[in-house]
């Protein structure tokens, strides 16, 4: 079951336009106190919550925590929220 999944998710990725990726370029931020503990929050309780902390659109709130549901997710979760990005390849989300 798991593989099929992990098939599923990584062909909508390979299927998607790349129109679909190209809305929003990402704009790293700094990294401060707050975007350290955002970071903390990404990687050890929730993806997501990091983005909130940081002030994030609620779309790139949500697909975080959604995505949260896969674990290799939560690394780039940190990674968005450590260095406080804002926007994303994908409508500004990821």
């Amino acid at each position: 079951m798991k593989k099929i999944l992990l098939i599923a998710v990584f062909a909508i990725f390979v299927l998607m336009p790349s129109s679909a990726f190209a809305s929003d370029q990402p704009q790293r931020g700094e990294i401060s106190w707050k975007s350290g503990g955002a970071c903390a929050l990404s990687l050890l309780i929730w993806p997501g919550l990091g983005q909130a902390v940081n002030d994030q659109k609620e779309g790139k709130i949500v697909t975080h925590a959604v995505s949260g549901l896969f674990p290799p997710f939560r690394l780039w979760s940190a990674y968005d929220a450590l260095f406080d990005r804002s926007g994303g390849y994908w409508h500004g989300r990821v």
